[in-house]
């Protein structure tokens, strides 16, 4: 006679035996689970490194359109001064003075999409100063045009579109130095 239990026979199951299941150690806080060995692939394939000029070309690429942009209307502009100031009197002088706003739209468009690439806190910046540049234009020059009423020289319109970009580069030096400082990381 033997000291252990029989063994139940290969059609009575177990009573006291708990039923296996493909996922039951898985869940199980008193057995460690191993995950599957790693395969090793083998080291990455080697790409040749692209040179630093197209990471600056795609880093400034509307910086960089919009000055060559710029640089074509102010070529235009002295070519179309020239030939109006030699010929006075040519009757397709307006055409040739007309000739330079073509870079000018140019340099436009490149600015909008320029500013249609930019992230939302970079939208809110350049908003935000836009707006203190249109106020702060309309401001001064609404000012001293109550100035020009008690005897100040006339100030000609030609000054307005420099005074607002003037006051649009301060207004995003501002805010973007004010975002900077408030969403600083604390150590």
């Amino acid at each position: 006679m033997s000291t252990q239990p029989a063994s139940p026979g290969a059609d009575e199951p177990a009573a006291d035996a708990p039923l296996e299941t493909p996922f039951a150690d898985a869940a199980s806080p008193f057995k460690r689970t191993e995950g599957p060995m790693p395969v090793f692939a083998g080291p990455p394939p080697r790409s040749p490194l692209r040179p630093a000029v197209m990471s600056t070309w795609i880093t400034y690429r509307s910086q960089i359109n919009f000055g060559l942009a710029m640089l074509a209307y102010l070529m235009v502009l002295v070519g179309a001064i020239t030939l109006v100031q030699a010929n006075p009197t040519a009757s397709w002088r307006y055409y040739v003075a007309a000739l330079p706003a073509a870079p000018a739209v140019v340099g436009l468009v490149i600015f909008v999409r320029g500013l249609m690439r930019l992230d939302d806190i970079q939208v809110r910046i350049q908003l935000l100063a836009f707006g203190v540049a249109v106020g702060a234009t309309a401001l001064i020059t609404f000012g001293y045009s109550f100035f020009e009423g008690v005897g100040l020289p006339h100030l000609p319109p030609v000054y307005v579109l420099p005074l607002m970009v003037l006051f649009w580069g301060i207004g995003t030096a501002f805010f973007t130095w004010r975002y900077l400082w408030r969403f600083r990381r604390r150590r």
